[in-house]
């Protein structure tokens, strides 16, 4: 009950400290890896699953920056030069269904997201989501910041591809794959579906720890609605952790919204990937029944 009603105090007492802030904050976003690429029926070599999966660990674990003010904030990787050219077909492949700068506008509720889909550039216009955001009374500390927790429940999208994750294995899916297995002496060679080996949940459980310290209603990516700059936020094994702060910086990055590509909805968008998607798909099954012909 007194974290409660520090927060309170908070909020009331840092709204005119408001109204001229800036600043930027560096995320550190993880997520955890548990696809075992042993279960698979390709014949690929011990060294080849370990490259796989130390490249989609490299993809998956990034820098973001968010430069901030009251009403706009523009989010983007940190740049980096790639350590291992062995993982750039693997990047250039997820680098396809990765966002890339994001532009907010908290006044009217507009967001702008630059993405280059199988080397074709795209603006994707959008509004801002609103989470219904149960405030909690549990607080914590993030540095010098005081953070408070939010919890939120989102429905996702069942191409939003940046959701997936490998299936989970139950007594059913066993079931059905010793099934499977008794009638495919034809199909010894063929090549997975990598369709089949992941799952996107319906909805999840988003958590989110905010500070009434910087009282901008923003954070990483898509996320905001807070009174306060998300530090910390998780999600579907997703951890994304601020690691600095710089308030009121002499040199930043001038917020401005995204102009490059084809404007297009989210909906036009969405409708975009899932295309192309499935069309690489039925192009990986007709390669893969004819393995032995040499594609």
């Amino acid at each position: 009950m007194k974290a409660f009603i520090t927060l309170l105090f908070l909020i009331f007492s840092l709204q005119n400290f408001a109204q001229n802030i800036s600043g930027q904050a560096y995320y550190q976003s993880k997520n955890a890896l548990d696809f075992d690429v042993s279960d698979t029926k390709s014949q690929l070599s011990e060294d080849v699953k370990k490259t796989i999966l130390d490249g989609m660990k490299s993809m998956l674990e990034n820098t973001f920056i968010l430069t901030f003010n009251k009403e706009e904030s523009i989010y983007r990787e940190e740049e980096k030069l790639d350590a291992n050219p062995a993982y750039a077909g693997m990047k250039m492949m997820m680098g396809s269904f990765m966002p890339g700068p994001m532009y907010k506008n908290l006044k009217t509720g507009k967001m702008l997201e630059e993405n280059e889909f199988f080397g074709k550039q795209f603006l994707v216009t959008d509004t801002i989501q609103k989470l219904d955001w149960k405030l909690e009374k549990e607080s914590k500390q993030i540095g010098q910041y005081v953070v408070f927790k939010a919890t939120a429940i989102k429905k996702i999208d069942p191409n939003d591809f940046l959701m997936a994750r490998p299936k989970k294995k139950d007594s059913s899916a066993n079931e059905a794959k010793d099934e499977k297995e008794k009638n495919a002496d034809n199909k010894k060679n063929e090549i997975p579906d990598p369709m089949d080996m992941i799952e996107i949940p319906e909805e999840i459980e988003i958590t989110a720890w905010y500070t009434p310290q910087i009282p901008v209603s923003n954070g990483p990516g898509e996320y905001g609605g807070l009174p306060g700059l998300i530090m910390e936020l998780s999600f579907y094994k997703t951890t994304i952790l601020c690691s600095k702060i710089v308030m009121n910086p002499k040199a930043a990055e001038k917020i401005e919204a995204p102009k490059k590509g084809k404007e297009v909805s989210r909906e036009e968008y969405t409708k975009i990937v899932k295309e192309k998607t499935e069309e690489l798909r039925e192009n990986f099954r007709n390669m893969g029944g004819r393995r032995g012909s040499g594609f």
